[in-house]
């Protein structure tokens, strides 16, 4: 254990790509422990209707790390992808972008030597889909547990990152690990590793007050 305050938590439990540690393993015991905390998450009309997938096995990483780099080849061509945009006016923010971008790739590159993948899923049928105001309900409490799991992760000195690619394929990725795939819905893939060093800071973001609106658009906050 870290030995973290609350604030220094939240605030350096970034997306961990480059820093993960592909060679040393992950104790099963260190997943159940962070699970049980994700578990303690806030869940829309306490349904607690998600479901948890640890994959370990090798062969499995590997075939999901395939449909991985499908979907990020994809998406690294596509008009979406930050690099493929307009330059910034901000230098800076142009090499962020890049720097961020060569992190995922490695990523992508790496991604079955992760010891531990995580998927979230939600035991929902495709059948009855959901209201819009419903899936966020939904998504909103697994994605929140699953922070959780993250942030008790980050405080045994693991590193994780929220990827959602694989979803491209995710029919495929349900008959790899045996998903009843019109009963459940996968949300996310979660890489979980020890990591390279524990000294994490604060990211980088737009200031508060160009994204803060108080008791209307156009209020000020009082400060």
């Amino acid at each position: 254990m870290l030995g973290l305050s609350a604030d220094e938590l939240l605030t350096t439990t970034r997306a961990v790509r480059k820093r993960l540690d592909f060679d040393q393993p992950v104790e099963p015991e260190l997943i159940r422990e962070c699970l049980e905390i994700a578990l303690q998450a806030p869940s829309g009309g306490n349904r607690q209707d998600w479901v948890w997938m640890v994959v370990t096995d090798p062969a499995k990483k590997a075939a999901l790390a395939g449909l991985y780099r499908q979907a990020w080849a994809a998406y690294r061509k596509s008009a979406f992808f930050p690099t493929n945009e307009p330059p910034r006016t901000d230098p800076a923010v142009q090499a962020s972008f890049q720097r961020i971008a060569d992190s995922a790739q490695y990523l992508s590159d790496n991604l079955e030597r992760a010891p531990v993948f995580l998927i979230p899923c939600l035991a929902v049928s495709r059948v009855d889909r959901p209201s819009w105001g419903s899936a966020a309900s939904q998504l909103g409490s697994v994605i929140q547990a699953a922070w959780s799991f993250m942030l008790a992760a980050r405080e045994r000195g693991l590193g994780t990152c929220y990827t959602t690619l694989h979803l491209a394929h995710e029919q495929q990725a349900a008959e790899i690990l045996d998903i009843p795939y019109d009963e459940c819905t996968q949300v996310a893939l979660i890489p979980v590793a020890h990591t390279i060093g524990t000294d994490f800071r604060a990211g980088a973001r737009m200031p508060l007050t160009d994204v803060l609106h108080w008791d209307g658009w156009q209020g000020s906050p009082p400060f």
